[in-house]
């Protein structure tokens, strides 16, 4: 039998470590372009050295940024440590391209408020849960209806493997807009099913044993606009709404609203830490809500802020002022009717 390609071994090490696709994909082409950088010589036969040269030659004069160096990086790592089985050295051995320091973007209530205005439909909750529960973009796109607890108003998000999830809470005032939105999207799926569709992509990781791709319980909460024949299996589904829906939806709000600050939607999960901490929420409990692994990341929104207590579902009802932000939202549409062209087409 002929030995798999070495791209080939990377995309399946990175399948069956249940990593996204679009980083499956990154790895193959550093993977690609490390090689024909030493056209010569086998990966075998190179070290730190040249590793470290192949990424002082991105930064000098491929012009590539920062964080595009170190995910090179982090992808020849996994090539000689996972599909090699020859790791080149310590952790931390090899040093990282320093990112330049950017300032925090953090939204005010009356922001968030005009941003959300001039949003309407899908994009309109997206955004909402992502600064009501401060999940990541992909998080929200890639919920399923299985993910969400109304009556225990609990989200579960998770991550690429097994191992990276987390629980955090629902807020209580989009309660009845998910509701409504889920009422819509069940109605979908049950047309889909009788058209044959249905079909939803598999978790990650793919051995999940509970997974059953026609059952409601498995669908994005999110769907595309549009089904999908998938060419390996052959089965007609629909994929989760695509990142840049809720992209452009956002950008086109927040440039509406005539703001200088420089938004997105990570702002909306940034803007949700902060005024936890404002409202006096302890910071190793929204370290969890975040998901981040270290706390230095979550002390960044920690500025003159005093923690006294733990977020709870309580909290979700009026934290971080979602219900005022909604409400002033609605207000404002009434001034502002016509959403964004990107929610309008979402």
């Amino acid at each position: 039998m002929q030995t798999p390609r070495l791209v080939d071994q990377v995309r399946d090490a990175v399948a069956e470590r249940g990593m996204s696709p679009r980083t499956a994909e990154a790895y193959v082409g550093w993977t690609r372009r490390f090689i024909s950088y030493y056209p010569k010589r086998r990966p075998l036969e190179l070290g730190v050295a040249e590793v470290e040269a192949f990424i002082a030659h991105l930064g000098a004069e491929g012009r590539v940024a920062a964080s595009t160096q170190n995910q090179a990086l982090a992808a020849i790592l996994f090539l000689y440590a996972r599909v090699l089985g020859s790791p080149l050295s310590e952790p931390g051995a090899i040093s990282r391209a320093k990112l330049p320091e950017r300032e925090l973007v953090v939204l005010t209530r009356a922001e968030v408020a005009a941003v959300l205005a001039r949003m309407s439909g899908a994009p309109r909750l997206m955004a909402s849960m992502l600064y009501g529960a401060g999940l990541r973009l992909l998080e929200c796109a890639r919920l399923r209806v299985r993910d969400i607890d109304l009556d225990r108003r609990e989200l579960v998000v998770r991550g690429a493997g097994a191992a990276t999830e987390r629980t955090t809470f629902f807020p209580a005032d989009l309660v009845a807009p998910i509701r409504e939105h889920l009422d819509r999207t069940r109605g979908l799926h049950q047309s889909d099913l009788a058209a044959g569709a249905g079909w939803a992509d598999g978790p990650s990781p793919p051995e999940t044993p509970d997974f059953a791709p026609r059952a409601w319980a498995w669908q994005w909460v999110f769907p595309a606009t549009r089904t999908h024949l998938d060419a390996a299996s052959g089965h007609r589904g629909r994929r989760h709404a695509h990142q840049t829906v809720l992209q452009n939806a956002v950008r086109g709000a927040v440039l509406a609203t005539g703001m200088k600050k420089r938004a997105s939607c990570h702002t909306l999960r940034h803007s949700f830490a902060a005024h936890l901490l404002e409202e006096g929420y302890d910071i190793r409990a929204i370290q969890d809500l975040l998901g981040h692994k270290a706390l230095g990341t979550t002390m960044v929104y920690a500025q003159a802020a005093r923690q006294k207590a733990t977020p709870s579902r309580e909290a979700a009802t009026h934290l971080p002022g979602l219900a005022l932000c909604l409400a002033n939202a609605e207000l404002e549409a009434t001034t502002n009717p016509e959403p964004t062209g990107a929610a309008r087409h979402a």
